[in-house]
């Protein structure tokens, strides 16, 4: 099985462990340490992580996939968080699979999400199109952003 299956997405370039499982292709996640099926939006989803761990120097120890949250009464899963060294969230990453344009109700979504978590930073991205913000928690403004800051500047 190669990756050259899927989509190129507008990332730099990574490698990945794919296998297959019972007839479907799997890619290892090094957060989750394990294989999970290969969907189009898990293939988004390992390419940030690749992204969040080399560009922007994210340990993969304060990287959180799939966890599940308690919102309005109601369990629901974020796709990527990026933790502080203390457990603070600081970044929220909300995939979709390439086909699925990255809209006001993705928006809507993470602005769901951020109502528990508190983060300083989104990232909403199907891949091709990625849609950054940064959240001022003062001013209750969300402002977009033409690149996403270093993990070390997001702890400022």
């Amino acid at each position: 099985m190669t990756i050259q299956i899927m989509l190129r997405l507008n990332f730099p370039e990574y490698s990945f462990r794919i296998t297959e499982k019972n007839g479907k292709p799997s890619v290892f996640d090094p957060v989750r340490k394990k294989y999970v099926a290969l969907t189009p939006e898990e293939w988004v989803r390992q390419h940030v992580i690749q992204f969040l761990e080399k560009e922007k120097l994210v340990p993969l120890s304060l990287i959180s996939v799939e966890t599940e949250i308690q919102l309005f009464n109601t369990k629901k899963r974020f796709d990527i968080v990026v933790n502080d060294r203390n457990g603070k969230p600081l970044l929220l990453v909300e995939c979709k699979a390439p086909s699925v344009a990255v809209s006001q109700d993705v928006m809507d979504q993470a602005v769901r999400y951020n109502f528990v978590l508190q983060v300083g930073f989104l990232m909403l991205t199907n891949g091709l199109q990625h849609v950054l913000i940064h959240v001022d928690t003062v001013e209750k403004s969300y402002n977009l952003i033409h690149d996403l800051p270093s993990f070390q500047e997001m702890l400022l």
